[in-house]
Formats: structure tokens, C-alpha cells, sequence
């Protein structure tokens, strides 16, 4: 912090505060806004030519202001009507100031589409009462503006394609520009250390690289459209339970090896203009007051120029956080309210220049985006395109886990049984992450929540891709099961289990629908705690498809509201005795029957669902909205499911949650009896990392990552490795051919294994990682070269470890083997050579 004067400081208060809490001390006119200058900022031909004139502008914006004024700018304002949109009633937002040309500066959650919003009802404002769980709502009330509810951040990352990505960005460009906001708190590339994390659903999956290549995707997508994109949770924030207390402990190491590598990728390559800190503790600092990663990572080491927000509440202190290099509090001011922060310089304990530099960091951002140079106005949202992209994208992300014949249906089926469990959403209605029975879409409790214009349920999408398909002549009927497989309804007609059974034997075709429901606020074995710290179900039943609670959020689940209790549903039995069925048709039970997964991430499967006798599988993640369409499509072979797996799908009782001490979940108490700490004690091996590390002879892994099927087949010949010129990039190229009959998409994937070496300079290296990956889609008989390249210079280091010791990347010396092929798992993978550094 920089040395300066108390009795100077002291003077420069009492004369702001004289001159009027907000009133304007800028020239006229204000040089900030000067014509010459928009245009030399609009016609800049560089990103850093533009961004220079912004900080130039930002700096005689923030040299005009009074200091009351930058106390108001440095934090959210309390909920209130918009100024210049008086038809909402806002909670995320910073207040404009109008004599100095800073315009309301609005902000809104992802990051699964445009999420509360800024915007809820005057009549709910109305209806407000002062007690919490009302005053809340201005965050949360259904009645937030709507938008298109997309796929799943899962859902983006198993495409395995950036165009995927930069679809899902631009989307939600466009329908922020429509409803005149500004800053997009997403993308968010937490990594699903825990597959039951309750926010994986808002991830990009296990892997860093493939989280980092999914977020550069959507930033620049999202940037590209004038609105300021925001990385989230910074960082090691993997787990809901107790997270506003949680003491996570993780090496220097792996931080840098996993879980900073999606943050580095995204200011190194996307320029990301925003970060966001998270609520938890990292290696004894709370995340929004850690120096050592907000300027000393961030900024020192990756030149990152843009600021740094809380996430909302986040904040714990007002002096520590600003120098640790915190810019902007939200959703209110608390710790950066005036009087605090007029405490904080009288004490000396900040200095007016650290003020004026967080400012002048989110300004510059601000003034780059053009936020400043265009009319806060609203238009109306194309909800039809929005429809439109979310369904290509719901398609495009799909992954065929398992297929014995059933998929797609077959075009002589005339009578299709849709089966559920009556007690769970899955085939009743549209998917999104906290999705509650029979509650719209958006009225979960979660800030991911979008309110879409419309949502296709799983019945109404079926019958209308049959009606579309030239096949209205299909029946479709509705099974619901109770949770003891005793009762059911057919098409709302209630009868036993055992009726619905022969029903479903008689079936043509049989699709059940089932899922891992998650949200904001808990993870899938947190709601049962017994105290604050222990839980009353082991950590992998959060992974079942028989465990669930009728509201998977706990920011649903409020003070005052009844008891939230897990319960099983019976689904594996359900299945179980749907595939011992004796089937009334030509085919057998196993050949004609779907069943279709709706995950948070991914699911513990029963070992007799497996192969042969199994169901075909099919993942489709959250569908948002779209999601009969999305299904339809898939089920009719409308579309192909061209997706891949960001994570890793365990055998049932045999996976990484089934191994775990309490320190690394739920965490143990600490000593002072009121928080809690985690120490991230696997190292380097999570997800796929884990498995090839730990699997032994018997089976553990279901579907591996990176694993997924298609509608046609591939064959290729083995890889070849050419030799690396004198860019030192390694590339490696495999001919790809469609043996099928019909077109396809096939995801080749590049694995490394590092030299020996590697382990002697810290944490022990898993047996490979994965460093690139590419798409190819196919006529039938067509084939195509693919070549993947690796450059070791890249952001996410695919050729090096971190050295605590140096504290730097380093190469270790031996050989590296590269590895082509279609999941991350040894047997799909064939060497394409190796080097020798």
C-alpha cells in the first residue's frame, strides 16, 4: 500500500464530503465522454489498443469524482426501481450517476442462460414485507425478466466442441443486450471434484483443459458482444456444504495444475474481463481477501487487467480485501459501506489510491464494452431463435452411453410407453438444475434460475417429433411409479405396479426417464446432515439414481419452511424388474428399452444395468426449456447424439466418493469449533486422474471419460506422431473413416503421459492427462486425417508441472508418450509415439 498522508487524506474527505455526497466536480463538458475519444476507442484495430483508451477514459472519470461518489460506485446498490427502466424493481445493480455520464450498471447470473436478472415485478416489490425470506426475492422472484433457459453448463462441456460453446454465448449476448444488461456472471469452471457437487450442473466437468477450452469459448463469445463476461468461483470453491464457512487446503501444485488452469486459460486466451471471488477460505485466506492468488496470480503472474467481484455476501472484511486486490462488493454495501470505508482511511488502514484503483480497473472494463457510449433501453427477446439454439445445442451435447439396439426407436414402434417415478420431475416435465415436481421453471431457489417463456415437457416433445416424423398414428403413454414399485398411473388412471408392467411388455418401445437433480446450496448428501458437519448419508448415495429430496436446493428449503427429508425412490428396482419383464413383443425387453438420463453430472450405475441385459443409456444432461424437443429428436433419430463424457460414470459402491475420509468431504471441524476445513489430500487425481490411478483388476468405471457412442460407426488406423519442427509443437494425426450407414460425428481425444521424472518435482503425476481434442463428422464411407496439436506453450501447460521450489512451470526431462483415441480409458487409446525432452 502506498505511503500517504493522514492529515492529507483527512483534508481530501472533509473537502468531498463539503462539495455534496454525489455532487458532480467535473469539467463541462466531461472529457471522458468526448466524442473524439469514443470514436478512437471504437476504431481501435487491436483489443489493446481499445482497452488503452479505455483506462484512459476510466482514469479522468475516476479524477472527476468526488470521494463520496466512489464510495457509492464501489459496491451494489440496495434493491430498488431502475431510473431509466422504472418497470423493474432491481437487487443486482450498481447506481448510476447521471452528471458525471455513468449509467446504471446492471448485472445478472448465468450461467446457464440470462438467470435473475435485475428485473422482478413492481407488484412483488409491493407485496414485500421487511422479513428475510421476503426481502429475498427481490434476488430470486419468479417474476425476473425471461429469457431462454439453455442447456446445462455439463451439457456445453460434453459436446467437446467450442462452437457449441460460442452458441451458448451468443446467445446469451443477445438476450442481454435485449434486456439492457451488462456484466454476465458466468461462465463458471469450478471443476466436479465431487460428481455431487450441487453446481456441477453449471460446470465444464472434470477435466481442467476441457473446462478451460469451453469457457474461452463462451467468454469470447460473450465479449464479442459488448458484454462483460465474469469467471467464476475463484477459486477451489468444489462443494456447497457449509460454504460460507468451508477452510479448503490445497497444495500450491495442484492448484495450478487443476483447478486455476480454466481461470489461466480464460485471461490468457479470452482476455476475460471479470473475476469473481468465491465464499470459501483457501489455504487460510478468505477467497475475496487472498492476495496471494487476486494480484499475486492473477495479476502478477497472468497480467490479468480486468476487477474483481465478490460473489454475493462473499465479502468478510474491508480493509484486507481491497488491498488484497477485491474491486467491487455486490449485492449491497456492507463492508465497503462509507462508514466503514471512511473508518478504514482515517485509520490508515487503506489509502484513497487503492479506491480510485479499483474504480478505475471495473471502469475500464466498463468503457470497453461501450456500456458507457450506449442508451440503457430494452427491446423484446426473439424467443423462437433462443428456442431454436438451445435445442442444437441439447442435440449437440447428448451422450449415447449404451446402445443394444433400441436407439433410435424404431420406425415400426406404434406404441411407446414413457416411464417415471411419479415422486420426480424427470418425465414429467422440462429439466433445469433445481427443478421442483410440478413448479414452473425458474421458481427453484438457486441464482443459475432462468424463467423461460415456455418449456416442452418429455410427452408433449414426443408426440409432437412423432407428428412431425409422419408417425401421428403412434401412441405415447404416461407410466408413473410410485416410490415402492406397488403402485402406478397410466395416462393419470391408477392401478398396481404389476398392470403397469404388462403394459410396458407390450410396449414397441420403452423410455424411462430418470436423473440426478441438483442446485445451488447443497450437494446431493447434504441435506440429512446430522449437524453441521457430518452426514447422516455417505457421500456416494448422492451419486444413486435412487436418492433424492423433493427440493435439491437448500436456498428452497428457507427458514420456515417444512422439513426437506431424503427418500429413495426405487428407481433401480423399477428398472430391474421393467428389464426381468417377459416382453409380449419381437423384441426382448433389453432391445427395445431406453432409458434416458437427466444429470447433474454423473450417476453411480448398478452393475445390471450394464452391457447386453442392460438398457441402451442415454445422457442428456439439464435440457432446459427445450427439453421434449431436444429428447425427441435424439429418440427419432432426428438428431445424433455427438456428445462426450466431462466425467467420469462410476460402477455403484466401487467409485471415488466410496473412498474418501471425511477431511476431503464433508470437511471436519476446526479449531475453533465454528468453521470447517478441507484438505484436498488425492492431489492431482480426481475424476479420470483417480480412476486410472486407483482402478485395480475388478471394474470400477462404467463409462469413462470422454466416452460416447454414435448412431453409425468409426474405424481408424493407428495414430502416427510427426516430428516436431521448430515451433516444438507435437502433432499427431489419425485417418478417421464412417463404417455406417448413416452420417456421424466422431470426438478423437489426445491423451499425455508424463516422463518418470515428473513425479520427483512434487505431487505424484496421474498416468495421463488430456492436452487436446477434434471433432469430425462423416458421410457414410467418407473418411478424413485429424490432427490434433499439442504446443507446449500453451495456457494450460500441456508438457509441464508446477515447481513450488521455483515457484514456475518446468518441462521435466525423459520421454512423453501421446495417445489418440476415443476415451480417456487405456484400452480406447493407441500411442501415436513419443518425445524425448
Amino acid at each position: 500500500m502506498a505511503a500517504w498522508s493522514r492529515r492529507g487524506a483527512w483534508a481530501l474527505l472533509v473537502s468531498s464530503t463539503l462539495a455534496g455526497p454525489l455532487a458532480a466536480q467535473a469539467p463541462a463538458p466531461l472529457a471522458w465522454m468526448a466524442p473524439a475519444l469514443v470514436e478512437q476507442q471504437r476504431a481501435a484495430r487491436s483489443d489493446e489498443a481499445r482497452e488503452s483508451v479505455a483506462r484512459e477514459r476510466a482514469r479522468a472519470l475516476v479524477g472527476a469524482m468526488t470521494l463520496p461518489q466512489k464510495m457509492q460506485q464501489l459496491t451494489g446498490s440496495k434493491p430498488s426501481v431502475l431510473p431509466e427502466l422504472p418497470n423493474c424493481f432491481g437487487a443486482r445493480h450498481v447506481d448510476g450517476i447521471a452528471a458525471l455520464a455513468i449509467p446504471t450498471f446492471r448485472i445478472t447470473n448465468g450461467p446457464v442462460g440470462v438467470g435473475q436478472n435485475d428485473c422482478v415485478s413492481l407488484a412483488g416489490r409491493d407485496s414485500m414485507s421487511s422479513d428475510r425470506r421476503s426481502m429475498f426475492r427481490a434476488y430470486s422472484d419468479p417474476s425476473s425478466a425471461k429469457a431462454t433457459a439453455l442447456p446445462s453448463g455439463m451439457a456445453v462441456a460434453a459436446s467437446f466442441d467450442p462452437r457449441v460453446a460460442a452458441d451458448f454465448g451468443a446467445v446469451i449476448a443477445r438476450e442481454m443486450n435485449d434486456l439492457a444488461l451488462h456484466v454476465f456472471e458466468a461462465p463458471g469452471m469450478n471443476l466436479a471434484r465431487l460428481p455431487i457437487l450441487g453446481r456441477n450442473f453449471e460446470y465444464f466437468g472434470e477435466d481442467p483443459y476441457l473446462a478451460g477450452t469451453m469457457a474461452v469459448a463462451e467468454i469470447r463469445a460473450v465479449q464479442a458482444g459488448n458484454i462483460i463476461a465474469m469467471a467464476k468461483h475463484f477459486v477451489a470453491n468444489e462443494q456447497e456444504t457449509n460454504r460460507m464457512t468451508i477452510q479448503e487446503t490445497v497444495d500450491e501444485q495442484v492448484l495450478r495444475e487443476l483447478y486455476l488452469i480454466p481461470f489461466e486459460m480464460s485471461v490468457k486466451d479470452a482476455k476475460v474481463a471479470a473475476v469473481m471471488c468465491s465464499y470459501n477460505s483457501l489455504n487460510g485466506l478468505q477467497a475475496c481477501a487472498n492476495k496471494p492468488m487476486l494480484t499475486g496470480v492473477l495479476r502478477e503472474d497472468w497480467g490479468f487487467n480486468g476487477y474483481v467481484q465478490t460473489d454475493f455476501f462473499a465479502q468478510k472484511s474491508t480493509a484486507p480485501a481491497l488491498d488484497a486486490g477485491l474491486d467491487h462488493e455486490m449485492p449491497t454495501p456492507i463492508h465497503w459501506a462509507p462508514d466503514k470505508l471512511t473508518a478504514a482511511l482515517a485509520e490508515n488502514a487503506i489509502a484513497p489510491a487503492q479506491i480510485d484503483r479499483a474504480l478505475e480497473r471495473r471502469y475500464t472494463q466498463m468503457f470497453k464494452a461501450g456500456i458507457f457510449d450506449r442508451a440503457l433501453r430494452q427491446s423484446p427477446i426473439d424467443y423462437a431463435a433462443g428456442g431454436r439454439a438451445a435445442r442444437s445445442i441439447g442435440a449437440r451435447a447428448a451422450v449415447l452411453l449404451q446402445n443394444n439396439g433400441a436407439l433410435p426407436l424404431a420406425r415400426t414402434a406404434r406404441t411407446i410407453a414413457l416411464v417415471g417415478k411419479a415422486s420426480q420431475p424427470y418425465a414429467q416435465q422440462a429439466i433445469a438444475g433445481g427443478a421442483i415436481l410440478g413448479k414452473p421453471m425458474g421458481a427453484g431457489g438457486g441464482s443459475s434460475d432462468v424463467v423461460p417463456a415456455y418449456t416442452v415437457t418429455p410427452i408433449d416433445g414426443l408426440r409432437a417429433g412423432l407428428r412431425a416424423a409422419g408417425r401421428a398414428d403412434a401412441a405415447v403413454s404416461l407410466i408413473l411409479v410410485d416410490d415402492a414399485n406397488r403402485t402406478a398411473t397410466i395416462d393419470g388412471k391408477v392401478g398396481a405396479f404389476d398392470a403397469a408392467l404388462t403394459r410396458i411388455a407390450a410396449a414397441d418401445a420403452v423410455v424411462v426417464m430418470a436423473g440426478t437433480n441438483a442446485e445451488e446450496g447443497a450437494d446431493r448428501a447434504s441435506f440429512t446432515r446430522k449437524d453441521g458437519h457430518e452426514l447422516a448419508q455417505p457421500a456416494a448415495a448422492g451419486l444413486s439414481l435412487d436418492w433424492y429430496v423433493a427440493k435439491p436446493s437448500a436456498i428452497a428449503t428457507a427458514d420456515g419452511e417444512p422439513a426437506n427429508p431424503a427418500a429413495s425412490s426405487g428407481t433401480v428396482a423399477m428398472l430391474a424388474a421393467i428389464l426381468a419383464a417377459r416382453s409380449t413383443t419381437a423384441a426382448a425387453m433389453p432391445a427395445k428399452t431406453v432409458l434416458v438420463l437427466k444429470d447433474n453430472a454423473s450417476v453411480a450405475l448398478d452393475p445390471a444395468l450394464l452391457g447386453a441385459a442392460g438398457p441402451s443409456i442415454l445422457e442428456v444432461w439439464f435440457p432446459g426449456q427445450e427439453d421434449g424437443n431436444i429428447v425427441a429428436d435424439l429418440l427419432l433419430g432426428r438428431a445424433e447424439p455427438t456428445g462426450r463424457l466431462p466425467v467420469t460414470f462410476p460402477i455403484a459402491g466401487r467409485g471415488f466418493l466410496d473412498s474418501i475420509a471425511p477431511a476431503q468431504f464433508p470437511g471436519i471441524p476446526a479449531g475453533d469449533g465454528k468453521t470447517q476445513t478441507v484438505t484436498y489430500s488425492e492431489g492431482l487425481e480426481i475424476g479420470y486422474r483417480w480412476y486410472d490411478s486407483h482402478c485395480g483388476p475388478t471394474p470400477c468405471v462404467a463409462f469413462p471419460f470422454g466416452h460416447g457412442l454414435s448412431y453409425t460407426r468409426f474405424a481408424s488406423d493407428t495414430p502416427r506422431l510427426e516430428p516436431a519442427g521448430e515451433d516444438k509443437v507435437l502433432r499427431a494425426s489419425v485417418t478417421v473413416r464412417n463404417i455406417g450407414a448413416r452420417a456421424g460425428t466422431e470426438v478423437m481425444q489426445a491423451y499425455l503421459s508424463l516422463p518418470p521424472g515428473a513425479n520427483t518435482v512434487g505431487a505424484r503425476q496421474p498416468p495421463r492427462r488430456l492436452v487436446g481434442f477434434e471433432r469430425v463428422t462423416l458421410a457414410p464411407g467418407e473418411s478424413r486425417r485429424v490432427t490434433i496439436a499439442v504446443d507446449p506453450a500453451a495456457s494450460h501447460h500441456p508438457m509441464s508441472v508446477w515447481n513450488k521450489a521455483q515457484h514456475a512451470w518446468v518441462t521435466p526431462r525423459g520421454r512423453y508418450v501421446l495417445r489418440l483415441g476415443t476415451s480417456s480409458a487405456l484400452g480406447d487409446l493407441l500411442e501415436a509415439g513419443s518425445v524425448t525432452r
